[in-house]
């Protein structure tokens, strides 16, 4: 896979994964959860895993394509301000619209 695919491929992964914990009520989209709704503090967690999961995708294809190359603090500030921002959908959907029934 040429490195512009495997970007589109790690952006796409990161998409899914930022937006996963406000869209299903399982915790990492695979266990029940105990109560009926999920509080946001454990979302806020998931969004955490997700990234960190995100982040390992991303890796994997760098790794993949030749020399990983060191990151100093400010990558991981930008990549994980850009990953809520990619999260900011699913915040949208799950606190701020009105839905029936809710």
């Amino acid at each position: 896979m040429g490195s512009n695919a495997s970007a589109w491929v790690v952006l796409g992964v990161a998409l899914v994964l930022a937006n996963l914990p406000f869209l299903n009520e399982r915790l990492f989209a695979v266990l029940p959860w105990r109560t009926e709704v999920k509080p946001l503090a454990v979302r806020l967690g998931e969004l955490v895993l997700c990234y960190l999961l995100a982040g390992m995708v991303g890796r994997l294809f760098e790794g993949k394509q030749g020399m990983v190359a060191a990151q100093g603090w400010e990558f991981y500030a930008v990549t994980a301000a850009f990953f809520l921002v990619l999260a900011f959908p699913g915040f949208i959907w799950r606190y701020l619209l009105k839905r029936k029934g809710h």
